[in-house]
């Protein structure tokens, strides 16, 4: 039998699976925080396939003007076919091909994480800001402060081992406002403030869930055998029973941290 990650490229995976199910609610939050507003350039750094950068563009209407950019061709291939006008552009976040004082926000949200050099990241995006522009960017918070997502990292460690558990950690390896604050000084950014925003992770059912998560090579991606990934399902079906609501759907909190500073 043929399944969806067969067919599908990692990038429509992702933009299939994880935007609904996570990444799309928190467009317009980052957005907010970073007072995008009517008429406002903005780029969006890291920007996967697209579900912040769409957030941007409706609230910055006809008269802003919109920049995704993203390290994977694949990513950006997907969010190119959306019919929207916004310039995407593959680039790396530690030296963002853009001039000096040219956004009125930057914003990225869940890549941060996977920076290789996250103050030179932050140091970028602030250059590439306009005095008085705003920068926004989010990460997860800490897998503890998941709930659903911190039994699934245990029951992969009992299951499999630490270093299972600890491939799928990896987007959570941020959550500490603390450790935020100092890349941020190491940035020069000595006046950012993190703060905590609540979302929610919401998937059609446990089945989902796992096979979704199995599925990105950020953390699972070819880590498990058929047989682990089957004994994984069985198992999910305890461990995140707790989630279950109506229907069959899984859901629970998400929160992330925010890094917020302006240029002066």
């Amino acid at each position: 039998m043929t399944t969806l990650e067969e067919v599908r490229s990692p990038a429509e995976i992702y933009d299939a699976r994880f935007v609904p199910a996570l990444f799309a609610q928190w467009g317009p939050v980052i957005a907010a925080e970073a007072g995008v507003q009517k008429g406002d350039r903005v780029l969006d750094v890291a920007c996967g396939t697209g579900a912040l950068t769409l957030a941007a563009a409706e609230i910055a209407g006809p008269s802003g003007s919109i920049v995704g950019l993203d390290a994977n061709p694949e990513m950006l291939a997907v969010a190119r076919r959306k019919p929207v006008q916004i310039e995407w552009m593959e680039g790396t976040a530690e030296a963002l091909p853009l001039p000096d004082n040219d956004f009125d926000a930057v914003v990225s949200q869940f890549g941060f994480m996977f920076f290789e050099d996250k103050p030179q990241a932050l140091r970028e995006m602030m250059r590439v800001l306009k005095p008085g522009g705003r920068l926004a960017v989010a990460v997860c918070d800490a897998v503890e402060n998941s709930p659903g997502y911190g039994a699934f990292a245990l029951l992969l460690d009992r299951l499999f081992g630490k270093e299972v558990g600890d491939a799928f950690r990896a987007p959570f390896s941020l959550g500490d406002a603390g450790r935020l604050h100092a890349i941020c000084n190491e940035a020069g950014i000595a006046d950012a403030e993190v703060v905590q925003r609540n979302g929610k992770v919401r998937f059609k059912s446990i089945d989902a869930l796992v096979s979704t998560e199995r599925a990105c090579v950020w953390t699972l991606g070819g880590v498990l055998t058929d047989e682990q990934f089957e004994r994984l399902l069985t198992e999910s079906e305890t461990a995140l029973r707790p989630f279950v609501i109506d229907g069959g759907t899984v859901e629970f909190d998400m929160p992330s941290l925010v890094i917020k500073a302006q240029k002066f």
